[in-house]
């Protein structure tokens, strides 16, 4: 059997952390902040964990 191959796309907005966990970064973080408050920035801010029920699926995209 051949190798699983990356899913390109997911491989962009997903990262797995040394433990297993599938991190991904806020929405809304990319452009027309003019009318965003500087507390909505700082909130969306760094990335945090997947959802366990969407992490099993993302990690098949990975190839993990």
């Amino acid at each position: 059997m051949p190798k699983m191959k990356t899913h390109s796309g997911a491989a962009k907005r997903f990262r797995l952390t040394g433990t297993g966990k599938v991190m991904r970064l806020r929405a809304n973080r990319n452009h027309l902040f003019e009318h965003k408050s500087s507390r909505v920035t700082r909130r969306l801010a760094g990335a945090v964990r997947l959802s366990p029920a969407d992490a099993r699926e993302i990690k098949k995209m990975l190839g993990k």
